[in-house]
Formats: C-alpha cells, sequence, structure tokens
C-alpha cells in the first residue's frame, strides 16, 4: 500500500447528513502518513468511551498501548495487508475510519476461502446517528468485495448489543464464540461473518 503524503484529490465527498448529532458534510479518504497521530487518538478515545469502565486501569492502559500507540498505528497504515478508510468533518477533522485486515486471522470456522476482516470501525462521538457508521460500513464491503473476498467477519463483545443489531441490519450473522483479550482480561467476544 502507498501511504499518500498530501491530500488525495480524488476523495468520496458525501451529502450532508442532516438529524439530531448529524455532521454537516464529510468525506472518505485514504490514510495520509500524518495522520498516524490522529487516528491513534481517535482509537483510544472511541474504546475508552465505549467500554473503559469495564477493565482495570493497567489493563486498558496495556491494550490502547497495543493496538492505539502511534508508532504501532503508523506501522499499519503503510502495511499491504491492512486497508484503511478516514472520514473527515466539514473542517477536515478525523470523525471516523474504519480498517480491514486482508489476511483473516480468525480460525477457520466457516467454508469462506478469501475472508477479509473488519477489524475496526470507530467515529467520534459528535457523529454518532450522522450516518457516519452506515457510509463507512458500505466502504467497508464495497472493498472486500472489490478484492475478491469471500467473506467478511468481525468481532463484537457480547455484551455490545447496538453494535450486534447494526451488523445484524447488514446481514452479519454470528458464526463463534471467541476471545478477546484486553491486558489480562479476558471478554467473551461473537465472531460474525457475512458471505460476500
Amino acid at each position: 500500500m502507498t501511504v499518500q503524503t498530501a491530500r488525495p484529490e480524488n476523495s468520496d465527498r458525501l451529502q450532508p447528513m442532516r438529524g439530531p448529532g448529524a455532521i454537516s458534510a464529510y468525506a472518505l479518504r485514504s490514510p495520509l502518513a500524518a495522520d498516524a497521530p490522529a487516528l491513534a487518538a481517535l482509537g483510544r478515545d472511541s474504546f475508552s468511551a465505549a467500554f473503559a469502565h469495564l477493565y482495570a486501569p493497567e489493563d486498558l492502559a496495556a491494550f490502547l498501548d497495543e493496538v492505539h500507540d502511534e508508532a504501532v498505528v503508523a506501522r499499519r497504515i503503510v502495511s499491504p495487508n491492512r486497508v484503511y478508510r478516514l472520514a473527515e468533518d466539514a473542517n477536515g477533522t478525523l470523525a471516523g475510519y474504519c480498517q480491514l485486515v486482508l489476511r483473516d486471522s480468525f480460525e477457520p470456522v466457516s467454508t469462506a476461502v478469501r475472508p477479509i476482516t473488519l477489524s475496526q470501525l470507530y467515529c467520534a462521538g459528535s457523529a454518532t446517528g450522522s450516518g457516519l457508521g452506515a457510509a463507512l460500513m458500505d466502504w467497508a464491503l464495497a472493498e472486500a468485495r472489490a478484492r475478491g473476498a469471500d467473506e467478511i467477519r468481525l468481532s463484537v463483545w457480547a455484551g455490545n448489543h447496538g453494535a450486534q443489531r447494526f451488523y445484524a441490519r447488514y446481514g452479519f450473522v454470528k458464526i463463534a464464540d471467541i476471545g478477546f483479550w484486553v491486558g489480562q482480561q479476558r471478554d467473551d467476544e461473537f465472531l460474525y461473518a457475512l458471505a460476500l
């Protein structure tokens, strides 16, 4: 993957969103090398806002350092095994992002031959209810299909019923019970899949 060093000319412009919590407009684009700090911060903030209350401080800190550290994110942006799509609001501020992992790392639990993993789909709190999550999911599904995937997988915390409803609207179904580690704490998660 080539990391761009200037704002892409061909970002996907989306129409203004309306309704409670809607942001005025946003654009989807590929990441720039300079986006690593903002991606790391949004990942940390989003995960912490939703789940920090579930973990001991040392477990949360270990997880955030492992997954949402700026250096880790910078390496992932340029990894040939990962594809990102960023969403900026009308002011150019990062409002959300989506990350696909091209070589699926989950145990083979289906008949898929070329699965892709939807690893992260995060939106800033201010973007909740704006349609941004749906726009990022639409991009992820289209990208997976364009890359020849026959299935897209994701994991979701067993207690995150809102996210489970969101994924079910797209046709994702639970295919396995799995574990997810945050520091020394193992969470029960569901592995969801959608045949493409």
